[in-house]
């Protein structure tokens, strides 16, 4: 359980590169960085226009002077300093991940960076390769794989109570972009511009969230194939607004991943559900406290996060005791603790014996996106996962 001891012998001297004012990911990023202790936000060039971001800086008490106009700036000013900033978190549109990602491994920076991790696989690949040979630390920002219930899902399978994989069923389907919300919001306006948010819409914003937690989860598990049908239901968007995705494992098993934003009515709707040859779970993101655990035969059962009849690891990152709902934020907090944690260790030395989401994660990503536009431009012809 965290009690809000130490983790890391000294903070570590943080910096954001976007996530300034009305970013909402930005505020989540700083709560989840700064509530352990791990980090300290000492600099950042937080807003395309320098006044606004040097502005932004200030009320968050960072030093006026390390309030920088650009990335480029910060880390060539920061390398010159003693006191230099460790690890950047990149909270930036797509468009710019790649290019910031590796400037930030090439001045020698731990890494934190939003999903989708770039656009192609061949700049994936070629960050994969800067991080091995910098030997930094790469997080990309699956915050729900945060949650407890995850590392308890986790568990029941590696342990066997659910059987061989039959079907892994997942959806990530709300109603937030039911009509055009980005002819009034900018915020939203690059995201459906395929020159800024990349080949896809919702399966790179919502879909690769549950790819994650299924790799996550399974990490036995691979795709052999997919086909995926996309579609752009809101007149005059370039890119897929819904999509459907059946994957084939490796191990005879069947994946199904809804991405959409016109889910009208329905505010989240993240879901997974797992079916083994033995029992069944199944998450709920609006109620990430329980797992359901279903067992052929039996009465199902509604596991709860902190309860001592979980395994050990899934109550580690417990932060409140049994009983108090835990969200989205101790989510993020838990992930901010392992990327301080990761740091550490890689900085002493020492193995790292534990799971995070990784550049192999962002990788997998960007390859699944690739993948899914392949498919749906064939008229929704099977492709082969490992071509």
């Amino acid at each position: 359980m965290i009690y809000g001891e130490k983790n890391v012998e000294n903070p570590i001297r943080w910096a954001m590169v976007g996530g300034g004012i009305g970013s909402q990911i930005g505020y989540i990023h700083r709560s989840a960085a700064l509530r352990d202790f791990n980090f300290d936000l000492v600099a950042g060039a937080f807003d395309i226009d320098p006044e606004r971001g040097r502005e932004f800086g200030r009320k968050l008490h960072v030093d006026p002077e390390r309030c920088y106009p650009d990335y480029k700036t910060m880390f060539a000013e920061e390398a010159k300093r003693e006191d230099g900033i460790q690890a950047v978190s990149i909270a930036t549109p797509n468009f710019t991940h790649y290019t910031i990602a590796k400037a930030a491994l090439e001045a020698g920076l731990h890494v934190y960076c939003e999903k989708p991790l770039c656009f192609t696989t061949e700049e994936a690949k070629d960050l994969e390769e800067t991080v091995k040979r910098t030997g930094k630390i790469m997080f990309i920002s699956y915050g729900y794989s945060g949650h407890q219930m995850i590392e308890e899902a986790r568990k029941l399978v590696e342990d066997g109570a659910l059987g061989k994989i039959r079907i892994v069923n997942m959806q990530f389907a709300h109603g937030g972009n039911n009509v055009a919300v980005e002819k009034k919001a900018a915020s939203q306006a690059w995201r459906v511009d395929p020159k800024k948010a990349g080949p896809a819409f919702s399966m790179g914003d919502v879909g690769t969230h549950l790819l994650y937690l299924s790799e996550c989860i399974l990490p036995d598990m691979h795709i052999d194939r997919l086909m995926c049908t996309k579609q752009s239901f809101v007149e005059g968007r370039q890119l897929e607004d819904n999509a459907m995705t059946i994957m084939e494992y490796d191990n005879g098993a069947i994946g199904y991943i809804w991405s959409s934003g016109v889910n009208a009515g329905e505010i989240f709707g993240e879901r997974l559900r797992i079916v083994g040859e033995k029992a069944s779970i199944a998450w709920d993101a609006e109620y990430p406290n329980f797992l359901s655990f279903e067992e052929q035969g039996k009465a199902p059962r509604r596991l709860a996060r902190a309860m001592d009849y979980l395994h050990e690891e899934s109550r580690e990152f417990d932060r409140i005791g049994g009983g108090h709902p835990e969200g989205l934020f101790e989510a993020w907090s838990n992930l901010y603790t392992r990327f301080a944690v990761a740091i550490d260790k890689r900085e002493k030395g020492e193995e790292i014996d534990f799971w995070y989401p990784d550049i192999e994660a962002g990788v997998a990503g960007v390859k699944w996106v690739e993948k899914c536009v392949e498919s749906a431009e064939k008229d929704s012809a099977w492709v082969s996962y490992n071509d």
